[in-house]
């Protein structure tokens, strides 16, 4: 089996990622495979002086600094693949060093702005229970969009109030479920036992009219809609409900751990953004209240 090919089945099995995210590290790799095709380098044993120049010629090409983070990422995650197998002594881009990431603090809704949209929900539709339940659980429990289109209902647990979510990586965590999202799924049911559920589609807990599975597109487009339909003029995704469940949270004194594991972040420090977002609230709130600031 070909170095490669075994880098696939380690990042695939031992680091246990997606089949996205397989893709996007191994096209990282490209990248230094070209320049070291280029340049007459063989790649396994590359030096550090190798790495830093393909560095300075190819990723100050590179203008956004999240990408060229997330191809150094892939890269070092290569040769430490390399060292963790025996392929090589030392890992050559143990210095390379991370450009600093602008720091992007996501878009937050207020309490009262994601109750004007709860609001704006036609609950005489055929799609109303559904779509409350929907919200419910976007911001009640903090899903990613593809952790609800793919929420199966025997990983549902109305009783205990928990849910088993398949998050990044196929890693499961228990998700609590709030009283009012158990509600409204409860509505929801009742109107999904009327569809005609197409058979692979089961124990899918949220389906569309046809009784097939719901679309990242269709979850983007119910909440965008009734967004719009509010007067609000944020920039909206369902993962903005996702970032205001957190911020809620944090804001109402809730440990960032536990936010950290209800969101199913490996990093304590992707949490940390909340941080940023409550201490930018304080400031704000300094800024208009305190006298010395009239």
């Amino acid at each position: 089996m070909s170095k490669e090919k075994e880098y696939h089945t380690y990042l695939k099995l031992e680091k246990g990622l997606s089949e996205n995210s397989v893709l996007a590290y191994e096209q990282d790799l490209d990248k230094l495979r070209a320049y070291c095709e280029e340049h007459g380098i063989d790649m396994v044993h590359a030096t550090a002086d190798d790495l830093h120049r393909f560095v300075q010629e190819v990723l100050g090409c590179v203008d956004n600094t999240q990408s060229q983070a997330r191809i150094l990422t892939g890269i070092r995650s290569f040769y430490r693949f390399l060292v963790y197998h025996n392929y090589i002594e030392q890992d050559p881009s143990e210095l390379l060093e991370m450009p600093k990431r602008d720091q992007h603090l996501p878009e937050v809704l207020t309490v009262e702005e994601i109750d004007r949209m709860i609001a704006a929900i036609d609950l005489s539709s055929p799609e109303g229970h559904r779509n409350r339940a929907i919200i419910e659980m976007l911001y009640g429990s903090g899903l990613r969009v593809s952790e609800l289109t793919t929420l199966q209902l025997s990983r549902i647990y109305l009783k205990e109030g928990y849910m088993l979510i398949e998050g990044k990586g196929n890693k499961q965590r228990l998700v609590p479920i709030s009283p009012v999202a158990i509600e409204w799924f409860g509505y929801w049911m009742e109107d999904r036992s009327r569809l005609d559920v197409k058979p692979e589609y089961k124990d899918y807990a949220f389906l569309n009219r046809y009784g097939r599975g719901l679309t990242r597109a269709m979850i983007f487009t119910i909440v965008k809609r009734l967004a719009a339909e509010t007067g609000i003029r944020k920039t909206i995704s369902p993962h903005t409900l996702r970032h205001s469940f957190a911020t809620h949270l944090l804001q109402n004194g809730a440990d960032l751990r536990l936010i950290q594991q209800m969101l199913g972040h490996e990093s304590i420090t992707t949490t940390e953004i909340y941080t940023h977002l409550d201490i930018q609230d304080l400031r704000q709130a300094v800024l208009k209240y305190h006298p010395a600031n009239r």
